[in-house]
């Protein structure tokens, strides 16, 4: 789970699921550019279709689901484990029950290959040319991977620039790039977006709220892409949104990634992370200062800064191919079946994990067992009311802890093109302590799919809120942004914190008692005591957004000032 089943989990969940091997997707696709044709801005409608009715959701199915798959049986649903085998056989059975048909030409299943590389712990990052050799220790001072699946990975004498942030993006008139030949350097970059630090939502780079574009993926992947044989981002708790700990934890050991047929060649030689004091020292070394050039680096045209210095870095690559699947039933449209809207949840969890007083299984109850029921009880009921003019997917993606790769993999390789897709739902744990009065999307303000969430919530009775920590980018961290990366509008939207059953107070208790008791711990199993009425609330919304979208020729855009719109508009063109 990269966010949590409830939004007031959001700030302390986040913080823990921010990094690592977790969110690593390596994607063909860059940020696309902003050169689309005007769209409707937020506070202009967007022409909805009629109104339609949810059905109860069967609370029977939902806790069957998930007990059954946080069960013991299911061994904590790591990818490629017998865990996975005994899930996707249970996913089938569902779907079928379900009254879905297989959704990938036939068969239930989609292979999603994999690569495991694990690095061999004794590497350290040494910086030559200064003022003194410098070496920072793995772990202490720096971790370091790499996305190229070769047994050994090496940077020797490569010339370190800073970069500032790291971004190239024309539609904004920046580009930390301009001008510089990286290849075969190293370039040394700072975390989230220039204007990170500001309250309101209105810089350059939407202020406060992080764009893709402030997101760790992003910037090693643009660093690829301008030919840089290594990028090392320095780590900041704030603009991070997680400590040094929490790098440390998800950098090192085994590191999963979509096994490519060119081996992610086309990815820098080295990536990695150092401490600020590292950071510091580094500039120091070159006669730089470093907070005059990180404030520096804020500034539009700012320009990259050689450092003098040469790094050298050596990776010896443990490595092991491997596969997974992702689950896929169909309810095919009666009148465009070519025409398809998507629900989605990741049926994986860690597996065996750290013991707990000799419980070793992290059985995964709330993440992602809820969403999975949900994704089941959605299943029944909108078979239930019949085929919609448009099909409607049921994607259950495997290795969304290990980086969304499963969804990843999809969008990269769907079974319907995603020029026709119109939109979807994802689902990433379900509120299991209560209605609340308030639900609180993610991302919010970025396409006109929000309209049909809106219009739900309203007519529920209950109140939109805004996110409470837009700084984190918490848009990016879960199965949806696979989608939206690559132009497919999705809504991620979950019970806000004012619980009805004792407000604000009783929903930060509870966010507090999973986070420290059971979120990615052996303690996270299911609970009978469960309040199922809030995922009830929720599962209506979600399924009033599905058939409205399903039964309707609408094709929501994102708005101007999203990253995706013309990536959008490019495939959307495509398909005319």
């Amino acid at each position: 789970m990269r966010i949590a089943g409830l939004a007031f989990l959001f700030s302390s969940m986040l913080v823990l699921a921010a990094c690592g091997a977790q969110d690593k997707v390596v994607q063909s696709a860059s940020v696309p550019t902003q050169t689309a044709p005007a769209a409707p801005s937020p506070s202009e409608p967007f022409p909805l279709p009629p109104p339609v009715k949810a059905p109860p959701m069967n609370v029977n199915t939902l806790k069957a689901v998930t007990r059954t798959l946080s069960s013991n049986a299911f061994e904590g649903r790591a990818p490629t484990t017998r865990g996975e085998t005994r899930t996707i056989a249970y996913l089938i059975d569902q779907m079928k029950k379900a009254g879905l048909k297989p959704g990938n030409k036939g068969s239930w299943t989609q292979d999603v290959p994999l690569v495991e590389i694990t690095a061999a712990p004794d590497t350290a990052l040494s910086i030559e040319g200064g003022a003194q050799p410098l070496r920072f220790a793995y772990k202490t001072d720096m971790v370091a991977a790499t996305y190229r699946v070769v047994p050994h990975s090496e940077i020797r004498d490569s010339e370190m620039v800073f970069v500032g942030y790291g971004i190239n993006a024309p539609e904004k008139g920046w580009n930390d790039y301009a001008g510089l030949d990286v290849k075969g350097k190293t370039v040394v970059i700072l975390i989230n977006d220039p204007d990170y630090e500001m309250e309101g939502l209105d810089g350059p780079f939407n202020g406060r709220a992080m764009t893709y574009y402030g997101r760790w993926t992003y910037k090693f992947e643009e660093a690829a892409r301008q030919g840089a044989a290594a990028a090392i981002i320095v780590h900041e708790t704030f603009p991070a949104a997680y400590p040094w700990g929490v790098v440390v934890s998800s950098w090192t050991g085994p590191q999963l990634n979509i096994d490519a047929p060119n081996d992610h060649m086309d990815q820098s030689q080295a990536i990695g992370w150092m401490t600020l004091d590292a950071a510091r020292a580094t500039f120091a070394a070159a006669g730089k200062d470093f907070a005059a050039l990180s404030a520096a680096a804020k500034r539009p045209g700012f320009k990259a800064v050689p450092l003098g210095l040469r790094a050298n870095l050596a990776l010896d690559n443990t490595i092991r191919r491997q596969a997974s699947k992702n689950v896929i039933g169909m309810l095919p449209g009666k009148t465009r079946p070519d025409e398809t809207v998507i629900y989605s949840a990741h049926w994986d969890h860690l597996g065996r994990c750290e013991p707990v007083k000799g419980d070793d299984i992290c059985n995964g109850a709330l993440d992602n067992a809820t969403g999975v029921a949900g994704l089941i009880a959605l299943a029944q009921a909108q078979a239930k009311a019949g085929p919609a003019e448009r099909s409607m997917l049921f994607l259950a993606v495997t290795a969304e802890e290990s980086g969304l790769l499963g969804s990843a993999y999809y969008a990269e390789n769907p079974v319907f093109p995603l020029a026709m897709t119109a939109g979807g739902v994802n689902m990433d744990g379900l509120n299991v302590f209560g209605p609340t009065r308030d639900v609180v999307i993610v991302g919010g303000g970025k396409s006109q799919l929000e309209t049909f969430l809106v219009r739900a919530v309203q007519d529920e009775g209950r109140v939109m809120m805004p996110e409470a920590t837009p700084e984190k980018g918490s848009f990016y961290r879960s199965d949806h942004f696979s989608f939206a990366k690559l132009g497919v509008p999705m809504v991620y939207a979950e019970s806000g914190e004012d619980a009805v059953n004792g407000g604000v107070a009783v929903g930060h208790a509870a966010a507090e008692d999973y986070i420290e008791n059971r979120y990615h711990k052996p303690q996270d199993e299911f609970d009978p005591n469960w309040n199922w009425a809030g995922a009830v609330q929720d599962l209506q919304i979600y399924y009033r957004i599905g058939r409205e979208l399903a039964n309707s020729d609408a094709w929501p855009n994102w708005y101007p000032s999203a990253e995706f719109r013309a990536i959008r508009d490019q495939s959307r063109a495509g398909s005319k």
